[in-house]
């Protein structure tokens, strides 16, 4: 009983390593690798760059005072629409001690001298018409009187215009007035009433009461890399997808090239500038973000694959064509435009050719594209 059960453990052992090996043999043997094809198609290539950038109008202005103190009034809120001349605010002045006391003090001595010169013409009247004066003597004192007349008048208006900012008469053209200085849009109003706002001058740019823009001209403002801005020019084809307004895209015409690049993000990056064209009906905001495809080249209609499907020796490139099923036959090819994903083909293939696709291709084209079976694993 024993020698059998011995017998039986045996039996048992072999089998299990015969198995074992037997496992690892079909495991070792790699099975046959199939591969896909593409067919060429017909098609439109375009090769483009991408520049980044805006939309902001062609013509914006900032309105500044012309005198300093704080907005008592504010009479337009953005989106407003405006004339040349319309008035956006006033002005209310906060008088400075000195200069009020410097302007009064100028009134007083021309007041002097206005009353002397007025007792001095009285005085020589007098005896011009007892025949004592002369004609010419007389006429003298009356232009003196003249003179410290206009010195008084100029030294009030001084000293309100210091205390005021404005003098009688002014009207309309009152420096206390911020008026618009163009016709168009007004996009933005930094400042609310109660502001203190300064006037531009020497050291300081003045603050700004509204921005007034036209909103009918638009242009898209964006950068380009250094490697793509030799390649453009003024007069290239825009299309703009501007990403507040969804599945529509504005025409555009590149119209300046900055001569001078600048470092931003660690990169030469080159602005341009395009003209818009807006479509009817359509609302464009300032400052919108917006990508511009700047089309480089482009071709109608031509024969073309993937340029995964192209492969190199000694920088020439070829294919691979079925001749017949899984048997692929080397042929040299000679390429034209490429957008990156697809390349024309100028010869050596032909429209009902199969082209095989490289395991490093990555995935196939759309389906009708194909034939065959996925590539198996080794």
């Amino acid at each position: 009983m024993k020698r059998i059960f011995s017998w039986l453990l045996v039996v048992v052992l072999v089998a299990m390593i015969g198995g074992a090996f037997f496992y690892l043999y079909k495991k070792s043997q790699s099975h046959p690798v199939v591969f896909l094809t593409e067919m060429p198609e017909v098609t439109d290539i375009t090769k483009k760059t991408v520049a980044t950038g805006s939309l902001v109008p062609r013509e914006e202005v900032e309105v500044k005072p012309k005198v300093s103190g704080v907005l008592s009034e504010l009479y337009v809120e953005p989106g407003k629409r405006v004339k040349l001349g319309d008035p956006l605010g006033k002005i209310s002045i906060i008088a400075d001690a000195m200069q009020t006391n410097q302007a009064e003090s100028g009134v007083r001595t021309a007041q002097i001298a206005f009353e002397n010169a007025k007792r001095e013409l009285e005085r020589n009247e007098a005896l011009f018409k007892r025949g004592v004066v002369a004609d010419a003597e007389l006429q003298r004192y009356r232009t003196e009187f003249a003179l410290r007349r206009q010195e008084l008048s100029a030294a009030g208006s001084s000293l309100q215009l210091v205390k005021e900012g404005a003098t009688r008469g002014a009207g309309k053209s009152s420096s206390l007035i911020v008026t618009a200085t163009k016709e168009g849009m007004v996009i933005d109003v930094p400042v609310k009433v109660g502001f203190s706002v300064i006037q531009a001058n020497n050291f300081n740019a003045g603050t700004t009461v509204a921005t007034i823009a036209n909103m009918d001209d638009m242009i898209f403002e964006g950068r380009v890399d250094e490697a793509e801005v030799a390649k453009i020019k003024e007069g290239m084809k825009l299309a703009i997808k501007v990403g507040a307004i969804e599945k529509e895209l504005l025409d555009g015409v590149l119209e300046y090239i900055s001569p001078k690049g600048k470092t931003i993000d660690g990169a030469i990056q080159f602005e341009i500038k395009a003209a818009v064209k807006a479509k009817p009906g359509m609302q464009i905001r300032a400052n919108y973000s917006a990508n511009a495809d700047i089309v480089l080249d482009e071709k109608k209609q031509v024969l073309a694959i993937r340029e995964a499907l192209v492969q190199y020796e000694n920088e020439k490139p070829y294919v691979e064509i079925e001749s017949s099923p899984q048997t692929f036959t080397r042929k040299d090819i000679q390429l034209g435009l490429s957008d990156g994903i697809k390349v024309e083909v100028l010869a050596g293939v032909s429209k009902t050719d199969k082209i095989k696709i490289p395991e490093t291709a990555g995935p196939p084209g759309p389906p009708g594209d194909k034939t065959g079976k996925p590539p198996a694993k080794k």
